[in-house]
């Protein structure tokens, strides 16, 4: 089984606001920052990524916070919608949360037999939270105001918008090993049953809609997972036989990734487990430090500098 791609590696989105977006990750939704880095190709721009106890594949949530970049626009060729596991009985707890923090949301509605509550993040990302019919068996962190009881599991579920399904679902079947497995109205789900937590992909067709535009409150790719270095290799070959323009590899310092535009203009990653968010600080401080790639080391005085203030 390990050879198949398990599920969702994380997702990355853009925001316009470094310390909105820390804020309500981390103290509004109760994630966990694990680590704060730079973008490897905008080293004045910080790269956050959020999850559980020890960032573990499945759970990874990143941003990139451009300041002052405004928000983008939803549409085809992107995907659209991130969907966060949580415990049977706890949506009422999170729709007061909410409330009480003015976070814009949705009623409770129902989706493929399983409850669910919509909300948008400061920017305007579209998230849901999930009860799923199965419950989720992974650890939730926990903080001094969500404790496990309500606290999200990690992913659920993403949504990707386009134009037509077929070719995008031949690349999640044909290469990535999901299956089909139902279809409400315009939206199709697919399922890899290689991991049971961080399956699901949704795709809605919307022949009629515009392209999004990238910005603040949308997502920037969708990062699937892979065991190691050599099972993202073979992945490579795969893709490439395909007709499909894929990058090298490339060291990512906390995962090697590969990245390759999906027929629908999606753009995908391939992410390894190893060797993770531990291999420059310890478990018990993630995200406390300023962790640089190698080459900014150098510039690590002006770089702070440069970015944005966090308290």
């Amino acid at each position: 089984m390990e050879d198949r791609i398990l599920g969702l590696h994380h997702i990355t989105a853009i925001a316009d606001n470094a310390k909105r977006n820390l804020q309500f990750y981390t103290e509004t939704l109760g994630l966990r920052f694990v680590k704060k880095t730079v973008n490897f190709d905008d080293p004045g721009t910080y790269h956050f990524y959020f999850g559980d106890e020890h960032g573990t594949p499945g759970t990874i949530l990143t941003f990139f916070p451009w300041e002052g970049i405004g928000r983008g626009r939803t549409g085809t060729g992107m995907a659209t919608e991130i969907g966060y596991a949580v415990p049977a009985g706890s949506l009422d707890f999170w729709a007061d949360r909410f409330k009480a923090h003015n976070i814009t949301q949705g009623p409770v509605a129902e989706r493929f037999g399983e409850l669910y509550l919509p909300f948008e993040d400061p920017d305007g990302l579209k998230l849901n939270l999930i009860v799923p019919k199965t419950a989720d068996s992974r650890q939730a962190w926990e903080t001094a105001e969500v404790k496990a009881a309500h606290a999200t599991k990690g992913f659920h579920s993403v949504v990707l918008n386009l134009r037509s399904i077929g070719p995008t679902a031949s690349i999640l079947t044909d290469v990535l090993g999901y299956k089909f497995l139902e279809q409400e109205g315009n939206r199709h789900r697919f399922v890899t049953d290689a991991i049971p937590e961080a399956s699901i992909v949704d795709l809605i067709e919307s022949p009629k809609e515009s392209a999004g535009r990238g910005g603040g409150g949308t997502n920037h790719h969708v990062a699937f997972r892979v065991a190691n270095d050599e099972i993202l290799m073979n992945f490579r070959e795969k893709i490439a036989k395909k007709g499909l323009n894929i990058t090298q590899k490339i060291n990512r310092d906390y995962f090697f990734s590969l990245y390759f535009r999906e027929p629908g203009g999606v753009l995908f990653e391939l992410a390894t487990n190893n060797p993770g968010f531990t291999v420059d600080e310890p478990l018990d401080q993630l995200g406390q430090h300023l962790k640089l790639p190698v080459q900014y080391e150098p510039m690590r005085a002006d770089i702070e500098k440069a970015l944005p203030v966090l308290k």
